[in-house]
């Protein structure tokens, strides 16, 4: 059975401060987290290493589950993104509140996945004082990444790249959120990555920049190749937002 979410707005335990992490898949999302996490954000129990991550995506299971069991009872999946606001099912809704019940004592608590961005509306309800920080990647860059690690037609990357990111500039127009920008150099990255840290309250004294690694960025983007008008558009309105 499925709610409008609206109705589910009641106060929920939870951490008192969260912090979630939003961008496209293959996109820096878990430098950004594991940047994070170093930094002081309580990610609870994460994944720490997986074979297309050596360093691991950071992502809670349980989560990534919700989310897409969200997404399936739409006959969506991260792959098929759906095509617009979606209603959760009841039993997502609770297993959410349960999930964040358990670390209300951990504060700031923080979570990322990319799936995410197509069911945020549930989330925002259930957790009104949620807070975002965002990050996105070249298109080309993400396709190609996506078809180095399975096959993935690069238009369809493409394609996806353009869901993904259209939701990460709306809910930038909705509420302002510090959005980086992970194709810059290395050392360009991790200063804007220190002030926004710093404009998140975190102490960036405390964070060493150690989970950047350059070798994990294994796409490299070709400068030559052409990318969809309104691909090209929105990646620009995107690098005119970016810290």
């Amino acid at each position: 059975m499925t709610s409008s979410i609206q109705s589910e707005a009641e106060p929920v335990p939870a951490p008192e401060r969260i912090l979630c992490v939003l961008g496209m898949h293959r996109s820096g999302t878990s430098c950004l987290t594991g940047s994070l996490e170093e930094a002081g954000l309580f990610l609870g129990d994460r994944h720490t290493w997986n074979p297309h991550n050596l360093k691991g995506n950071r992502e809670n299971q349980q989560i990534v589950d919700i989310n897409d069991r969200v997404l399936g009872a739409v006959d969506s999946a991260w792959d098929n993104p759906p095509s617009g606001r979606v209603a959760w099912p009841q039993d997502e809704l609770a297993a959410a509140r349960v999930l964040f019940a358990a670390y209300a004592q951990h504060s700031p608590f923080g979570f990322k996945d990319p799936r995410t961005l197509l069911v945020l509306s549930g989330w925002q309800c259930l957790f009104p004082h949620m807070q975002y920080v965002g990050i996105f990647r070249h298109p080309l860059a993400v396709a190609g990444s996506l078809h180095k690690r399975s096959g993935m037609p690069l238009a369809q990357g493409l394609n996806l790249w353009f869901a993904y990111n259209r939701r990460l500039l709306q809910e930038y127009r909705r509420a302002p959120l510090p959005i980086l920008c992970f194709d810059d150099e290395q050392s360009l990255f991790q200063e804007k990555l220190q002030g926004v840290l710093a404009s998140l309250g975190f102490d960036s004294s405390e964070w060493r920049g150690e989970f950047y690694d350059e070798g994990l960025r294994s796409a490299q983007l070709n400068a030559a190749d052409q990318l969809p008008w309104h691909i090209r558009r929105l990646y620009r309105k995107l690098q005119r937002l970016a810290v």
